[in-house]
């Protein structure tokens, strides 16, 4: 079998594994729609982080604004605010269209808002020619204050947080409907994602990550470049974040919409773990931790954050290319790498024959 038949089948197995999984694993309906969010997480970051090269902190801003936007836009289309605060989570008060309707426009006007924020942070931060550690701190600053206006803002419902519309029966179990809406999204962002990768935008912003000031001699428009990466992640983050809120159902500003202390730090993680830079690393950091994190949270309660400190450590100690990087190391003739080993015995042997 050529390894374009070897890619179908692995793709094929993950995609049935994937939608036979809920059904499988009853129990853990809820943990596994939270396993494509935490790729959806580690797959946007890295297309900043690793692909781009700029560790950004601040990629939470844009989860919490598609989360917000998302519950706000099904509140309004048919509540007042003091009206919602009478019935918000205690009964069935929205049928299955009305749900639905103001789900995916909440999504859709939240992903447009989340794009137009980062154009405009894009502006104001990389356009300055804010780099390295300077840009870490400045997208960290942005969602420490994303949090706070949040947490003063009555009208999204200010430190007391936000309650989405319950569920409606008549969609079936919520855990079953939103996992499959994130698995979707996981595709269409993991397939946009290798497009993008395989084309002048991926070999623009990989340049930028090896050299930039290089790459602008070179006649790269890098700003725009960077801009643009940094709106891809957004939109996509930002259609988590709505989807995120209603599965939940409770948005805390500093908690859940705008958590930099966990998610924004999460993201991170997975992706280093993986092997930021790389398409599957991300998937498989993920994946990795999502995994560990839910059996601490199972077995070690009480010292699960002590254990997942100690994992968070040990992935930056034993693994600081992540497991693409350490795999590639250690078996290159498995990606495509040639050997020079296995090289020069290829020559031999043809120049025998």
């Amino acid at each position: 079998m050529n390894s374009d038949g070897k890619k179908i089948v692995a793709y094929g197995g993950i995609l049935v594994l994937a939608l036979a999984a809920p059904w499988m694993m009853t129990a853990y309906r809820t943990q596994l729609a939270f396993l494509w969010v935490m790729v959806l997480f580690a797959l946007t970051w890295d297309l900043v982080g690793g692909q781009m090269g700029y560790a950004s902190f601040g990629n939470i801003v844009f989860f919490g604004v598609g989360m917000y936007s998302t519950a706000v836009i099904q509140r309004n289309l048919h509540y007042g605010l003091e009206e919602y605060a009478h019935v918000a989570g205690r009964v069935e008060s929205l049928s299955a269209a009305e749900y639905l309707t103001g789900l995916s426009l909440g999504m859709t006007v939240g992903a447009v808002a989340a794009v137009v924020i980062a154009a405009i942070l894009g502006v104001c931060i990389l356009a300055m020619g804010m780099r390295g550690p300077y840009f870490g701190i400045c997208t960290l600053g942005l969602g420490v204050a994303a949090g706070e206006l949040a947490s003063g803002w009555e009208y999204v419902g200010a430190g007391s947080g936000l309650v989405t519309p319950v569920f409606p029966e008549g969609l079936g179990e919520r855990a079953i409907f939103f996992y499959y809406i994130f698995f979707f999204l996981t595709i269409v962002t993991f397939f946009t994602l290798r497009r993008l990768y395989s084309g002048r935008f991926g070999l623009a912003i990989n340049a930028i990550r090896d050299d930039e000031d290089k790459a602008e001699a070179m006649g790269i428009r890098t700003t725009r470049y960077k801009i643009t990466a940094w709106c891809v992640s957004a939109f996509f983050l930002s259609l988590t974040g709505g989807a995120a809120g209603h599965l939940i159902g409770f948005i805390d500003p500093t908690e859940v919409a705008f958590a930099g202390p966990t998610f924004g730090v999460w993201m991170i993680l997975m992706a280093i773990l993986g092997g930021k830079g790389t398409l599957w690393g991300p998937v498989i950091g993920a994946v990795i931790f999502h995994v560990t994190q839910e059996v601490f949270w199972t077995y070690l309660f009480g010292w699960q954050r002590v254990a997942l400190g100690a994992f968070i450590v040990a992935i930056v100690v034993f693994f600081p290319q992540g497991l693409m990087g350490w795999a590639q190391e250690r078996w290159p003739e498995r990606f495509g790498h040639r050997v020079e080993g296995t090289a020069l015995a290829q020559t031999a042997g043809g120049e025998g024959a």
